[in-house]
């Protein structure tokens, strides 16, 4: 090799490394985090507003599927249902309602309104609790005003923190605060990812679920919230004898939260 052809490979050679093999390593390892999966990706279903009869409820137990059940506070059925759910092994939550940012929106019995000090927000929160045995958990119902101040939330995550619950932020507002104070209380938590049925059309439905199974095999867990709908419990079942094919399961929301 001559004295030019030496000095011309050399300065390629040099040139890959400086920039197109790193380049390579990058894409690699972009490629690699892409390419990732889990052994056990899991996904969960809440099903929120329960607590108005018992048909709406019967309709999701009749999945035989470990959905969890969030109920309003005050209700007419809120207290029975409650136990009757769980008679039948299903986790509760408290679906805690909250000031909406819309004023004309009534988020119903038991709710917590921005400028309510420590003392009131523990004693309606612990009121709801008592109103909704076997409760483990919390989400909020509506709040999109609620969640996203700093010094109510840290009065909510106390609260729960003192009762031994989880919290999920159901995340009505993207200014929400609730994880955040959650995790900063060292409270057990997570967020939810997919709403199911704003849209309530099967097909819509049905494409959130899927939405829901692809974040799961990217991330390994994800939480959707639903409502009690017969076309949302059509869908479901729908997607849950799809989903035994596969390698997600669908577990309780307290199987998958962020400690």
């Amino acid at each position: 090799m001559n004295r030019r052809n030496f000095l011309l490979k050399s300065a390629l050679w040099m040139l890959g490394g400086s920039t197109g093999l790193g380049l390579f390593s990058k894409s690699a390892a972009k490629a690699s985090i892409r390419k990732k999966t889990f052994t056990n990706p899991r996904i969960s279903l809440i099903i929120d507003d329960f607590g108005y009869n018992f048909s709406q409820a019967k309709r999701f137990l009749a999945l035989k599927a470990p959905i969890t059940f969030s109920m309003l506070p005050g209700l007419e059925h809120s207290k029975d249902l409650s136990g009757y759910i769980h008679e039948k092994g299903h986790e509760i939550m408290l679906h805690q309602p909250m000031e909406p940012y819309n004023s004309n929106l009534d988020p119903g019995p038991g709710a917590l309104y921005v400028g309510y000090g420590l003392e009131q927000t523990t004693d309606i929160i612990e009121k709801n609790i008592i109103n909704i045995p076997f409760a483990v958990g919390i989400n909020n119902h509506m709040g999109s005003k609620y969640t996203s101040c700093d010094t109510e939330m840290n009065f909510v995550i106390k609260t729960i923190k003192n009762n031994g619950l989880f919290f999920i932020d159901s995340l009505t507002s993207y200014d929400s605060v609730a994880y955040k104070t959650a995790k900063k209380f060292q409270v057990d938590a997570a967020c939810r990812n997919i709403f199911l049925d704003n849209n309530p059309d099967k097909k819509a439905i049905l494409a959130q679920l899927t939405k829901l199974k692809y974040r799961a095999e990217r991330f390994g867990r994800a939480i959707a919230i639903g409502h009690p709908f017969s076309v949302t419990a059509r869908a479901i079942d729908q997607f849950l004898k799809k989903l035994n094919h596969t390698t997600i399961s669908l577990v309780p929301v307290s199987n998958i939260l962020h400690h």
